[in-house]
């Protein structure tokens, strides 16, 4: 019998990359209306091929579409399922005043997960250019509908749509219970669930304006918690899921601060996902105790900032995750970028080789720390 190969992978990363020029332009010419969206598929097709291609090249055992066809890393996915309603605002501190404008969404009526979902012909289209490789399909986790498009959404708590949050919750768990499946019968066997409203939770500044809206960020917590665990809950047993849990990425700008403490226990000790790709790429992001909740789970350590081009000292960061089996087993840890590199079609302020060199230092440090010792 084939081995089933999964993720995540000891040199690993988040999945968006700088969109290329052509990509750019294409996009452009299509919104002005000078090009067909069938036009605009094509050119996304073919720097997808090449993506995936450097992407092989590279090293990664485990390659992502970029998130080429999207705008947003989770406005595309979110606003395509039922019930969704999206809207623009001023946003001018947003980001450290990176944003200015920003599109918001809010549960306008009844959670449904389409059969048709766009972001399903897209991965299939990955899969098919992943060839022997893994193909990582990532999307937004369950909670940035629940905390962004409920509790911290002022139409829906002016005008709910569901008669309670328990209520809006059990729909949002089985939005992702069908989602899941549908990657899954898509062939899909690496989902990554990107998750960045637990954020939120361990953020004091927004913390504070979670208590002001009338609830309690503890309380939110393990409700963040329960939502997961039951959205994961029929997961088959031959397909990863990994939550990806970062402090913002827009422009190589960050939205929250603070260490992951006040989530640690209920997320690490009861969410029962394959592993957690986590920020420690700088001090904002406080130090590895809080993994010592980990359980069974893998982590991905985010030591490698996509947000500046500078390059990390290997030695520097072969220490850290010295650092981190104080806490975990070497054998549970991986590592990667702490984000992707376009989280929006914007993209992370470097240049495209940087982000290339950066992949390349990950997999060099991940070969001296893991494969040296045997270590798959």
């Amino acid at each position: 019998m084939e081995q089933v190969v999964k993720g995540p992978f000891r040199a690993d990363h988040v999945g968006s990359f700088l969109r290329p020029h052509a990509l750019k332009e294409a996009r452009a010419n299509y919104l002005a209306g000078e090009i067909t969206k069938e036009e605009l598929r094509k050119v996304e097709d073919a720097e997808i091929e090449k993506l995936v291609k450097k992407q092989k090249e590279v090293g990664l055992r485990a390659v992502t579409d970029g998130e080429f066809r999207r705008k947003w890393w989770h406005l595309d996915f979110i606003q395509a399922l039922e019930g969704i309603r999206i809207y623009d605002v001023e946003a001018p501190k947003a980001f450290q005043g990176a944003m200015k404008k920003a599109t918001l969404y809010t549960v306008d009526s009844k959670l449904a997960f389409p059969k048709n979902h766009p972001s399903l012909e897209d991965f299939m289209f990955l899969k098919q250019v992943a060839g022997d490789h893994v193909a990582k399909q990532t999307i937004p986790g369950p909670n940035m509908i629940f905390y962004s498009g409920v509790v911290n959404s002022q139409p829906y708590l002016t005008n709910p749509s569901y008669d309670s949050l328990d209520a809006v919750a059990e729909d949002i768990v089985r939005v992702y219970q069908e989602a899941i499946q549908a990657f899954y019968d898509a062939g899909c066997r690496y989902l990554q669930l990107d998750d960045t409203s637990w954020g939120a939770l361990f953020s004091d500044d927004f913390r504070e304006k979670i208590e002001e809206s009338g609830f309690n960020p503890d309380e939110l917590i393990k409700k963040f918690a329960d939502i997961t665990i039951e959205a994961v809950a029929n997961k088959p047993k031959d397909m990863t899921i990994t939550i990806h849990i970062c402090r913002g990425n827009f422009k190589s700008a960050w939205l929250y601060q603070g260490g992951y403490d006040p989530i640690a226990k209920e997320l690490f000790s009861r969410v029962n996902v394959d592993g957690f790709f986590l920020e420690f790429d700088d001090a904002r992001a406080g130090d590895f105790s809080p993994l010592r909740f980990i359980k069974n789970q893998k982590v991905i350590l985010g030591l490698i900032t996509s947000k500046t081009a500078e390059l990390e000292d290997p030695n520097y960061i072969k220490s850290r995750i010295e650092e981190a089996t104080k806490y975990v087993n070497i054998d549970q840890l991986c590592l990667s970028p702490q984000c992707g590199f376009a989280s929006t079609e914007e993209g992370n302020i470097i240049e495209d080789e940087d982000q290339w060199n950066k992949l390349s230092l990950v997999n060099q440090i991940a070969n001296d720390v893991w494969k040296k010792q045997g270590i798959d």
